[in-house]
């Protein structure tokens, strides 16, 4: 299977980053290079791309559809660490993209595991060269554990009947395919709640693929470490797929943009506290219908920009 990649809100990426103005963009979660490849299509023949990814075969592909463009350095890494992934880089970091959640390759990839159309070990990994997969976490966490998960990062209302249901089918045998796991799913749930809200394997899956690439304890690291990073002037752009993700982007940028901090009753200023960032986007940008015709997984993309402040660089 090719790693084909439909960039999601693609021109709005671009709008918001402006290439033809930086000297390095950072593309933190590069995939199949698709965003990559817009974003390189105007960059200054001095400027760079840098593209990270887990995903070694992710790293692959972009590097051939990236060769010849200009000038990109591919590092294979988590995003979390963005310091040391980028400490030897010599140029200005002004722009960053996060395009978050899992590819549509990943997903068509009946390896990989994290579909619950697709009947694949349970895998989830996003960097297959280690650490625990949802096999693990399936057959050896308790109901407590598990209930745990399914309600944090899948917000499924079922989540301790799933957990239940899972215990009593390992001690049978471990539940080791996507398949075996969406039928324990499917008896899990009542009938009348599986006739609502889509496959009801969905949030199941979000859960486990969530906990097992450790998604939000990454992203809230690697924002923090893009602000950080990110020269005066240069921008943060986040594409999110669902409200846990949202939520952590929204309430982080919303924290560098505030001025003042002290109580209300104060007649005057005294904490000296000077906003980070400049939000771009007042409410988050979404697919219109041409792109949802075109790319329904776009349906649930919510994405949002901050501008960092600088010495050169005005609230206002």
């Amino acid at each position: 299977m090719s790693f084909q990649h439909k960039p999601v809100l693609a021109a709005e990426v671009v709008a918001l980053l402006r290439p033809e103005k930086r000297a390095t963009i950072v593309d933190c979660t590069l995939g199949g290079g698709g965003h990559a490849q817009k974003i390189m299509g105007l960059l200054g023949r001095e400027s760079w791309l840098v593209g990270i990814d887990q995903d070694r075969d992710a790293l692959d592909a972009a590097a051939a559809v990236l060769a010849g463009s200009g000038n990109f350095k591919l590092i294979q890494g988590n995003f979390a660490r963005l310091s040391p992934l980028l400490a030897d880089w010599p140029l200005p970091l002004d722009g960053f993209l996060f395009d978050l959640g899992v590819s549509s390759w990943q997903l068509d990839s009946p390896g990989r595991g994290f579909s619950y159309q697709l009947d694949a070990p349970l895998d989830m990994r996003m960097n297959q060269g280690g650490g625990t997969d949802a096999r693990e976490i399936i057959n050896t966490r308790s109901a407590r554990e598990l209930t745990e998960i399914f309600r944090t990062y899948g917000e499924e209302r079922w989540s301790a009947r799933v957990a239940a249901f899972i215990l009593r089918a390992r001690q049978v045998k471990p539940i080791e395919t996507t398949h075996e796991l969406v039928e324990i799913i499917k008896a899990a749930i009542p009938a009348a709640a599986r006739r609502e809200g889509g496959h009801p394997g969905r949030r199941i899956f979000q859960a486990l693929r969530i906990a097992v690439n450790s998604e939000l304890e990454n992203l809230s690291h690697g924002l923090e470490g893009a602000l950080a990073l990110c020269a005066p002037g240069g921008v943060v752009v986040v594409i999110s797929y669902h409200s846990l993700e949202d939520r952590i982007v929204k309430n982080l940028f919303r924290e560098k943009a505030r001025g003042c901090v002290c109580p209300p009753e104060a007649a005057v200023c005294r904490c000296n506290h000077r906003p980070e960032v400049k939000i771009l986007t007042k409410r988050p940008i979404q697919p219109g219908p041409r792109e949802l015709e075109e790319n329904p997984r776009s349906r649930s993309a919510k994405l949002r920009a901050v501008l960092k402040l600088g010495s050169n660089e005005r609230q206002g």
